[in-house]
């Protein structure tokens, strides 16, 4: 198939409140990064011929996106975009009902989403679990190394002030966090990895909650402005690093296991495309994907740049 790209460029998530305004707009409108008329909503995008990748609303999930979209088209099929759509609870529906053929995802949030009463004691049983949950439109590609958790994260002053270390575990909050505010995603409210089970698992209860973003700019903002004094970051955020957060250890596996993994809709996607992007689940590790995030987010260079360099890199592109 031929191998085109509709998108303008250059693109980024964009900050705070309009993440959410953006995503709305997506999905009502059908203005995106993309062609004209290519909303999700309204369009079967996947003909057999169009390969439609989407992404969450969060620098990461676009870049994986880019990644996998790439590696799509270096095989000659033809791939469309839908960056920045919102959270999970909009995205699996639109790749369950096949607007969506291709999204990132992490094997652990997607069967907390799916069961929140599982309790997986490994990558592989996490898979497992998911696919009895799965709807049956959908499937798992192969998982990769690379792994981004979620992670309860404290600011310098906070970590100084309680004397908290990257050995303190977040357990250790528990006679402090009534005195703390807590940033998130509003969606964090509800979820067990998220307060549900910060209460249930470790018993904690904030002073407040503050509803930010998920792990992107204004949570970055707001812990290191000490407006929140708890943030949920995600573990490969390179902002932790330069601003010297302090992430808490997870004993009890709360944020479970994180692996990156493309979830399909299988009726969209080739084998030839199966097959490149388990090429790339093969490739991709921890250490390769913070070093991505960092030069999307840190030296602010175009995520479509950084993946198709990536792919090169590793004989993909």
């Amino acid at each position: 198939m031929t191998s085109t790209i509709q998108r303008s460029r250059p693109r980024r998530t964009l900050p705070g409140a309009a993440v959410v305004l953006a995503a709305t707009t997506v999905l009502l409108t059908g203005c995106s990064s993309g062609g004209e008329g290519d909303n999700p909503l309204t369009e079967n995008a996947s003909d057999g011929k169009t390969v439609v990748v989407g992404s969450n609303n969060f620098p990461e999930s676009t870049l994986l996106a880019d990644i996998y979209g790439e590696a799509l088209r270096a095989k000659g099929i033809k791939v469309t975009y839908k960056p920045n759509i919102g959270t999970r609870e909009t995205t699996y529906g639109l790749i369950k009902n096949g607007s969506l053929t291709v999204l990132p995802e992490y094997n652990g949030a997607l069967l907390a989403y799916l069961d929140a009463k599982a309790a997986p004691k490994s990558a592989e049983e996490t898979t497992r679990a998911i696919e009895a949950k799965l709807a049956p439109e959908l499937t798992l590609l192969e998982p990769s190394p690379a792994e981004d958790k979620d992670s309860l994260t404290v600011n310098a002053e906070t970590a100084q002030k309680y004397h908290l270390t990257s050995s303190s575990a977040i357990g250790d909050l528990k006679g402090i966090a009534g005195d703390l505010v807590i940033g998130a995603s509003p969606e964090f409210q509800k979820r067990r990895q998220g307060l549900l089970g910060l209460k249930s698992v470790y018993g904690l209860e904030f002073k407040s909650f503050k509803a930010l973003d998920a792990g992107g700019p204004l949570t970055q903002a707001a812990l290191k402005q000490n407006t929140v004094q708890v943030a949920d970051l995600f573990s490969t955020d390179p902002t932790v690093q330069k601003e010297k957060f302090v992430v808490l250890q997870d004993p009890q596996n709360l944020f479970g296991f994180e692996n990156v993994q493309p979830l399909v809709y299988k009726k969209g996607l080739p084998q030839q495309g199966v097959d490149a992007l388990n090429a790339v689940s093969a490739k991709l590790d921890t250490k390769a994907l913070l070093a991505m995030d960092a030069q999307v987010q840190l030296d602010k260079k175009d995520p479509l740049d950084v993946a198709q360099a990536w792919l090169k890199s590793v004989g993909l592109g």
